[in-house]
């Protein structure tokens, strides 16, 4: 990503994010501030959102956004109903989490690129959200930058378990990267848990449904963010073989749990994304 501007990748999903709360009804998530954080900057963007009988494909990425941040905060609450008091985004963007936070005593970490951070902040401050005492940024370049030590800078307590979400992030990474912070996620005290999405492999899709991942993966590597990472459910399962607990939910059960009975045509399309829980 270009080091002096936001990701442009978090900048369609918080879009997305947005429309859902104008354009699709009954709501699969809830976010009151998804459309006031975009303000005025992205109001024509969000104009142009395209509706689900015209553009199919782009409603059900809307759907798997929607679900995937659903799916992330039912987790982080079970994570906190046994006890679990530290949250930490991996990935923010303009994740609004923080600012309508409505579990008592939880301290939620925010960790991103310093550019995309930057706007962010501006983002808040031009629509009048505040960032709660509950809440810290957390600003890594990760080509440069340790996330164990700028996590620390942030008064993280590594004593303590804590919930991670880490959405739209890991098609991007390198398996180095990727195997790195699982291992920091693994060293967490029991009850420590992360939830992710992942895409399966090119090879592993029909025959159109590459095609689809063809032109998708071509629009984000000429938006300088290129896929790089797949897995299968079997190599992820041994990825995170150090975890007690592994719920992966492959795109037939994200449709049944979060968009079964609708009949506004809101669903997912396709075989390839799937969302994924690890605890200890």
């Amino acid at each position: 990503m270009d080091e002096a501007l936001p990701s442009r990748t978090a900048v369609r999903v918080a879009l997305r994010r947005a429309a859902h709360q104008l354009v699709d009804s009954p709501l699969v998530f809830e976010d009151p501030l998804a459309v006031r954080i975009l303000g005025s900057t992205y109001a024509e963007d969000l104009r142009r959102t395209p509706d689900k009988v015209r553009r199919p494909f782009s409603a059900a990425l809307r759907a798997f956004l929607v679900a995937r941040s659903r799916y992330a905060e039912e987790q982080l609450a079970s994570a906190y109903a046994v006890g679990v008091r530290q949250y930490c985004l991996l990935g923010a963007g303009l994740d609004t989490f923080a600012y309508r936070n409505p579990h008592a005593g939880l301290q939620v970490f925010e960790v991103d690129h310093p550019s995309t951070q930057a706007w962010k902040k501006e983002m808040l401050a031009s629509s009048s959200i505040e960032a709660p005492s509950s809440m810290r940024f957390v600003p890594v370049d990760f080509e440069h930058q340790n996330l164990t030590g700028r996590l620390e800078a942030a008064t993280f307590n590594f004593e303590r378990p804590c919930f991670f979400a880490w959405l739209g992030v890991v098609p991007y990474l390198t398996l180095e990267a990727f195997r790195s912070t699982v291992s920091l996620i693994a060293s967490m005290p029991p009850s420590s848990g992360v939830t992710f999405d992942y895409a399966l492999p090119r090879t592993s899709l029909p025959y159109l449904e590459q095609l689809a991942h063809d032109s998708l993966a071509s629009r984000v590597a000429q938006a300088g963010e290129p896929f790089q990472l797949f897995f299968t459910p079997e190599e992820i399962s041994a990825e995170l073989s150090t975890f007690t607990h592994i719920e992966d939910l492959d795109t037939p059960a994200i449709s049944e749990r979060y968009f079964a009975g609708r009949t506004d045509g809101l669903d997912l399309r396709g075989s390839a994304a799937h969302l994924l829980t690890a605890s200890k």
